[in-house]
């Protein structure tokens, strides 16, 4: 069925390895993969439970983080105002509690999959109420899952792709000041997990990639609690950035102290795949966990999901998909081997790893002095 894996023949030596036992190697704190509840996956016109899927997310050689997909979007956890609904996100977190895995959650404010009843054109917002609205519900959602997440991405997309604010509900009403509230609300709820701002086309210099560092900098000059950039890594097989890039953008986001990780990384190829699109998917794939492997600040790597038939993106881009390691039979995409060899090329020890990011660390400092 699948020809077009005959392709990168050198890689198959690889192909018993697994993606978190060498990202370890190679000092990264996870390889993780993002999933949904069996529950929307049936609603997705897809089958319930496939227990060679759930033996593969649970195996923490492969995996060793997990976040979930949809569950702890706004539209999910808080359909009506004041209404609370953790079931979905529960799912997730639990198997994440039983396996041992390292949880991302995602997203408390975000201008999409949002409860209607938050971005009603009718809604008479005023700063004062909407605000309520934000404290209210990042309270309560990460009150609920206290102490099982590693990280949030605390505002989700904020930016549009010239580095400006995106026009949502939240900025039209609060401008930057509903990014300050929901971080220091964050913060106040939970101090000890990690809080990331998350967006996509951030992987290489541009005015969005500028937009983030403005965001960051906003952050850190009113003392609000910022830790972590995620890049989300939606690709383009034919058009990815390149390793460069990929390199000096996380620097640049290092540089301010915070620590960054790819948190959605998908390629997407024009179906049906081929030989061609094939290796420049593996391509991509080994140059953004290349970048991550040798880049000081990067420290772990989620996919979006591993499984071809539960990506988002055939729903989103007809005529593209394809875009993960799985295949629909399970078989692995070339993109698998491309990135172990990425890990394997840059596999350092613990120890090595520690002390350099102790320098990144120092060096973030200094400039900060200057």
């Amino acid at each position: 069925m699948h020809g077009p894996l005959t392709v990168l023949a050198a890689l198959l030596p690889f192909t018993s390895a697994q993606l978190n036992t060498y990202a370890k190697k190679a000092g990264l704190k996870y390889f993780g993969a993002a999933t949904d509840s069996p529950g929307q996956r049936e609603r997705a016109g897809l089958e319930a439970s496939y227990n060679q899927y759930d033996a593969i997310l649970r195996d923490g050689n492969e995996f060793g983080s997990t976040t979930p997909t949809n569950g702890q979007k706004w539209l999910f956890t808080e359909p009506e105002q004041g209404v609370f609904n953790f079931t979905e996100g529960d799912i997730v977190t639990s198997i994440a509690q039983e396996h041992g895995l390292i949880q991302r959650c995602h997203a408390l404010v975000w201008h999409s999959q949002l409860a209607p009843w938050v971005d009603n054109a009718t809604a008479d917002w005023t700063p004062e109420t909407l605000s309520a609205v934000i404290v209210e519900h990042v309270a309560n959602v990460m009150e609920h899952y206290r102490g099982k997440c590693y990280a949030w991405d605390v505002v989700n997309e904020a930016l549009d792709e010239d580095g400006s604010y995106r026009d949502s509900v939240f900025y039209r009403v609060l401008g930057e000041d509903f990014i300050k509230l929901a971080f220091r609300t964050a913060a106040k709820v939970e101090p000890g997990v990690k809080l990331y701002y998350n967006d996509y086309n951030i992987e290489k210099p541009s005015p969005k990639s500028e937009g983030v560092v403005r965001i960051v900098r906003m952050l850190q000059e009113d003392g609000i609690k910022i830790d972590g950039v995620g890049l989300q890594g939606h690709f383009v097989a034919s058009r990815p950035p390149t390793l460069d890039e990929q390199i000096a953008t996380i620097n640049a986001y290092g540089a301010l102290g915070v620590e960054v990780a790819y948190t959605e990384l998908d390629v997407r190829q024009t179906t049906p795949v081929n030989e061609t699109s094939l290796e420049w998917q593996a391509n991509a794939y080994r140059d953004a966990v290349g970048a991550c492997v040798q880049a000081e600040a990067c420290i772990g790597v989620t996919i979006w999901d591993f499984y071809d038939p539960f990506s988002w993106v055939p729903y989103t881009f007809p005529g593209e998909g394809a875009a993960l390691l799985w295949f629909e039979d399970f078989s692995k995409h070339p993109a698998y081997d491309a990135v172990i060899e990425a890990m394997r090329n840059a596999t350092v020890s613990p120890c090595k790893r520690r002390q350099q990011r102790r320098r990144a660390q120092m060096a973030a400092r200094s400039a900060e002095l200057q």
